[in-house]
């Protein structure tokens, strides 16, 4: 199995003032951490070997996670001191030490069933893999994916036009055979340069997807949702509300055909 590695440095300020002192990462979602759901999700997959970058209040993650997973010594953190300062990017920077294999890179806002989970796993062979999602339109904030006709990777920006987009990432990548390496390699390229402070690391992603190693795997029909603003929480307490009385996550989708079912 692959390696995980969460981005978790982020404050969420496009969330305040539940974020004032709490990272976006622990915000709770029908009553779970985002950070636990992540990683319950990929510990059920058999991952387990698992890396989260921290940042603001460093320390409340530290501490949730000592006490949630004692038992899963694999799951460690790594501080990023540049939190303040930067964009995820440098966070990629401070964990690439952990890049010297297969792993999954994944934000610390997104959260997803399982089933997305096995759509990433089991997409095909690609050095790198970019799960990707549709909708009728995309808005700015979107991180939107342009496709060439093989359903490659041509560009990962939002500022693509309409016309250019044909998808958006939902924030999971597959690194896998020389995709660690070509990664690594250009991360600590690009932070050669004080300006690659300010970027987002699938900037890194749009500047490899000229050397055609870059797959999109669609999990359209599938349960996720980014966390950015209260709508958006709100949205992803509605997917991933408790089902009364068995304790069983479901999505109302879901229970809708286990209603039907029965």
């Amino acid at each position: 199995m692959p390696k995980t590695i969460i981005l978790g440095a982020g404050q969420g300020r496009r969330l305040l003032s539940l974020t004032e002192n709490m990272p976006k990462c622990l915000l709770p979602v029908s009553g779970k951490p985002i950070i636990e759901r992540q990683i319950d999700t990929l510990l059920a997959a058999g991952i387990d070997e698992i890396t989260v970058v921290t940042g603001f209040h460093s320390s409340l993650v530290e501490t949730r996670l000592q006490q949630r997973y004692a038992n899963h010594a694999p799951i460690s953190t790594i501080f990023n001191p540049f939190f303040e300062v930067a964009d995820n990017l440098a966070s990629c920077w401070i964990a690439r030490s952990v890049m010297d294999s297969d792993f999954l890179l994944l934000n610390g806002d997104t959260v997803f069933d399982a089933a997305v989970l096995a759509k990433m796993l089991n997409s095909d062979p690609a050095p790198i893999t970019l799960g990707v999602d549709y909708k009728s339109t995309y808005d700015t904030d979107d991180m939107k994916v342009q496709l060439d006709e093989k359903g490659w990777v041509r560009h990962v920006s939002k500022t693509l036009s309409a016309a250019q987009t044909d998808a958006e990432s939902i924030g999971l990548i597959f690194f896998r055979d020389r995709g660690p390496q070509l990664f690594r390699g250009a991360v600590e390229n690009a932070l050669r340069h004080q300006a690659a402070l300010k970027f987002w690391y699938l900037s890194i992603i749009d500047g490899l997807a000229d050397k055609q190693v870059v797959n999109a795997c669609s999990v359209s029909g599938h349960v996720w949702c980014e966390i950015d603003f209260a709508a958006d929480l709100a949205r992803a307490e509605a997917l991933f509300a408790e089902t009364k009385g068995n304790g069983i996550l479901q999505s109302p989708s879901i229970q809708a055909e286990l209603i039907t079912d029965e």
